[in-house]
């Protein structure tokens, strides 16, 4: 099944930092379109040498952006310590995990909300300096994005449904 999952590229060009936050959106949506219509065995397969799960990815994700969004940006030093695990601990269920990344978009997008500007620096420095928020969006988004082709990937060798 060739594009079965294809997601429309945001065509918001209203403003810098509505534009990056529509591409991290859609990034986060094409993740969720991956794992979207599978069961927790499918979920949890691993495919590839790597302890990388599709339903792994998503709490790899979540984990980045309480890291990224709520730590750096937000200065909470709760996410100080935040674990980017891609093992999956078999009593967390899928709908646990996938509700969890969901929450954490949530918790991110209340961040760059309060931010308001890209040109915002970080609470929390970044190898010894504060970023622009501009700058954290663009990275998440890279990394998002990264996982995503990931995803892809496994998706495909689950049950050969592909697009982004």
């Amino acid at each position: 099944m060739l594009e079965t999952q294809r997601e429309k590229v945001p065509r918001d060009d209203d403003g810098e930092l509505s534009t990056a936050h529509a591409f991290l959106d859609f990034a986060r949506a094409c993740l969720l379109k991956k794992v979207d219509g599978l069961d927790e065995e499918q979920l949890r397969q691993r495919l590839v040498v790597s302890d990388t799960t599709l339903l792994g990815l998503v709490q790899h994700c979540a984990a980045g952006e309480r890291w990224w969004f709520a730590h750096h940006v937000g200065g909470d030093p709760a996410y100080a310590d935040i674990d980017f695990s891609m093992v999956v601990p078999p009593e967390r269920t899928a709908a646990e995990v996938i509700a969890d990344y969901r929450a954490a978009i949530d918790e991110a997008d209340w961040h760059i909300a309060a931010a308001g500007s890209p040109e915002t620096l970080t609470a929390v420095e970044v190898d010894g300096r504060r970023k622009t928020l501009r700058w954290v969006l663009a990275h998440t988004t890279s990394e998002v994005i990264r996982h995503v082709g990931h995803a892809d990937i496994l998706r495909e060798q689950i049950d050969e449904v592909t697009g982004r």
